[in-house]
């Protein structure tokens, strides 16, 4: 098993050698998919995560951190941890690595921070660890992708990255791709094994129910909480038009599109908090968008190409809101409309 989070030692031969690393060049990690995939990069995965197999606690911090870059999607991420700790928060390995993504102290400094705002920054916090455990793939995808591009290494960008996580970006370079290190090679090869256990198998195709014009974006039946219409804002307290439908979901569940489309706006929104809207094109004449929104995490990019049924991030409680819950939207012709209708509701 790797060390983590560019560990200082490993394997080799069945005894413990130590690694001196050279100091990487810190790079910044935009939450808007920087490092975006250039043909051949070969992630391999798409955005959503299959239902029951990651700890539901753990859900929008995985999808939040596999949205940061094109390369590292959710999959990774949940497939690294499980090769990491097995979902073991708490772990310490022999070497001194910690925690959920198994950073060793050194690299916890550059990359670990309070992401879950409880006034510390720790490995053994989940929050703090898979979000570090984000930015520090990413940097290391966009690394490696730096040496594909000027000649010095060859590979698949995700491979390679994973290679620099378990020996150091150093290695990767010095090796001019894959180092020769039989653990290393072994820990890429699990991890590549384990992302089609975390991926979603039912993100595209979907399908759209028979007489209906939109798939249901909440997984099940889920019920309608607060329908479209006028209604006293809880939080606001006026009495306003209420543009969509709340639907009850437990924080963390998938929100899916609800027909094909691409993603014209994912990021934070007043009032929303975390949001995506799709374009669905013209319908029956009709320029047509959902929508969704309150969301804990974010699983699709701008310009992204989405299919029914695929998700689109997770439901949670940002933004006005009283707690979690899916308030879809539909809008026709830039105004919003009743969305019961076109799922069926009506």
């Amino acid at each position: 098993m790797s060390n983590g989070g560019g560990s200082m030692g490993w394997v080799v031969g069945g005894c413990v050698a130590a690694v001196l690393m050279p100091v990487i060049m810190m790079v910044a990690v935009s939450g808007g998919g920087e490092g975006a995939a250039a043909e051949g990069q070969g992630s391999g995965v798409g955005g959503g995560l299959k239902e029951g197999e990651v700890p539901a606690q753990y859900v929008p911090w995985v999808l939040k951190a596999g949205g940061m870059c094109e390369v590292i999607k959710p999959a990774v991420i949940a497939a690294q941890i499980e090769a990491e700790s097995n979902w073991g928060p708490d772990r310490v390995s022999p070497v001194g690595a910690q925690g959920l993504s198994q950073f060793m102290p050194g690299t916890w400094t550059t990359w670990g921070r309070d992401d879950d705002g409880n006034g510390r920054a720790s490995p053994f916090d989940p929050g703090d660890a898979i979000m570090a455990q984000g930015r520090y793939d990413c940097a290391l995808a966009k690394q490696v992708q730096g040496y594909k591009d000027r000649g010095q290494a060859s590979g698949e960008t995700l491979d390679l990255a994973l290679a620099a996580y378990n020996a150091g970006p150093g290695a990767v370079q010095q090796y001019h791709g894959m180092p020769p290190y039989q653990e290393t090679q072994g820990y890429v090869a699990r991890i590549k094994s384990l992302i089609p256990k975390y991926e979603s198998v039912d993100d595209a195709p979907g399908k759209i129910p028979d007489g209906q014009q939109m798939a249901m974006p909440i997984p099940g039946n889920p019920p309608v909480t607060s329908p479209y219409g006028m209604r006293m804002h809880p939080i606001l307290h006026v009495y306003k038009l209420h543009t969509g439908i709340d639907f009850g979901a437990a924080a963390g569940t998938p929100f899916k599109a609800a027909r094909d489309g691409t993603v014209t706006f994912a990021g934070w929104s007043t009032g929303y908090g975390n949001r995506v809207i799709i374009d669905h094109g013209t319908i029956n004449g009709d320029h047509i968008e959902t929508t969704y929104n309150h969301m804990s995490a974010l699983s699709v990019s701008v310009g992204q190409k989405v299919k029914v049924g695929q998700q689109v991030g997770a439901v949670g409680s940002t933004g006005y809101s009283t707690g979690p819950h899916a308030h879809f939207e539909v809008m026709q012709n830039s105004k919003y409309v009743d969305p019961a209708p076109w799922l069926g509701l009506k």
